[in-house]
């Protein structure tokens, strides 16, 4: 985990996340999702929470990266 330091202060993200369900057919409903990274305007629709995640964990390690 990293601390916040004056060498090393710790960004945050700001995202919105809008839920749903869908139905999709002989009865049966999805959950549907729309993620928007605030700082960059990046917006993904998913539809598998995998999606979401993967999404999540590359916006985190761009930061870890820079």
């Amino acid at each position: 985990m990293t601390m916040y330091t004056e060498e090393h202060p710790v960004q945050s993200h700001l995202f919105t996340l809008r839920l749903w369900v869908e139905e999709v057919g002989d009865g049966r409903c999805e959950a549907r999702g729309k993620i928007h990274h605030i700082l960059t305007g990046e917006t993904i629709y998913f539809r598998e929470w995998s999606s979401l995640l993967d999404f999540l964990e590359k916006k985190l390690e761009a930061e870890a990266s820079t």
